[in-house]
């Protein structure tokens, strides 16, 4: 009976989260022009840092290149990473089966070295 699971009414759905939360008044207009000034100036930033980089069309040409080097060497670090991987599992499985073995091998010789019957309930 306490594994049975009752569905929490109270709970409100994510999806309505921010219901009810939009503020219905207008901004005034001081704060839209404040707002507006800043987007102005932060664009006017970004635009001169842009402009003042250095061969942005060698940069565009060699993009391509760049992103088909980046491909092929996180191709080869997969390829090395699965190589390794086959390693540890080589030599973890080997070290399993050796203390398996060597288990076996023990079990055997208690049983054969064993003199009296002993009675198991």
């Amino acid at each position: 009976m306490t594994d049975l699971k009752i569905p929490n009414i109270n709970i409100k759905s994510k999806q309505y989260l921010f219901k009810n939360k939009i503020p219905l008044t207008r901004k005034p207009k001081i704060k839209l022009l404040k707002e507006s000034l800043i987007m102005f100036s932060i664009a006017v930033i970004i635009i001169s840092i842009n402009y003042a980089i250095p061969e942005k069309l060698n940069l565009f040409k060699s993009f391509v290149a760049n992103i088909k080097n980046i491909l092929n060497n996180l191709v080869d670090i997969l390829i090395y990473f699965y190589e390794v991987l086959l390693v540890v599992f080589i030599l973890v499985s080997s070290l399993f089966s050796f203390i398996l073995v060597i288990g076996a091998f023990y079990r055997i010789y208690k049983a054969l070295k064993r003199k009296t019957k002993k009675i198991n309930f």
